[in-house]
């Protein structure tokens, strides 16, 4: 159904307010992917502070270029098949590890590109960002590296006192 102006004027203003509030987007291409597969890809955004929005190019281009951002406006709206675009909210990269989780297991869903921080990111980078670990996965490293030489050092002084108290059994026994 076709939306008139003061519906479009809206829609424009929400897709404003959450770029100025977004952490990361991520722009993905979703022809062809079946309903259930999107609505279950919303509701784990959902749960994890993101928003999955579905627009039209030209009001998006419009959009970008309301914030200075019209070279990536036109780059998209020349891109064939549908965008949706994924906001994250709260940590930059979950909503790039979601939808990258889902686009491993559905081929309709493809990531075009994203925006990080002020900085735009093609696919390649979007996907290489959603490949990393988690914050919680490198402070668990972080933990363990500081961890180690202390490890070590319990375990050379195990080792010292297991040779004594072997080498006393053997002396108890002779």
């Amino acid at each position: 159904m076709a939306k008139n102006k003061e519906e479009k004027k809206e829609i424009v203003k929400e897709l404003t307010d959450a770029f100025e509030q977004k952490q990361s987007v991520v722009f993905i291409d979703f022809k062809g992917s079946k309903a259930e597969d999107l609505f279950e890809m919303r509701n784990q955004l959902k749960d994890n502070g993101c928003l999955l929005k579905v627009t039209k190019k030209t009001l998006l281009g419009l959009v970008l270029e309301s914030l200075g951002a019209k070279e990536i406006g036109n780059e998209l709206t020349k891109m064939e098949g549908q965008i949706a675009i994924v906001f994250g909210f709260g940590d930059e990269i979950t909503a790039s590890k979601i939808v990258h989780r889902f686009a491993k297991g559905n081929e309709n869903i493809k990531i075009l590109g994203g925006v990080f921080g002020d900085n735009f990111a093609v696919q390649q980078q979007v996907v290489e960002m959603a490949e990393l670990p988690s914050r919680e996965e490198l402070l668990a490293k972080l933990v363990a590296i500081f961890n180690s030489p202390c490890y070590g050092f319990v375990n050379a002084l195990k080792g010292n006192l297991r040779n004594f108290v072997f080498l006393l059994s053997k002396r108890s026994t002779q």
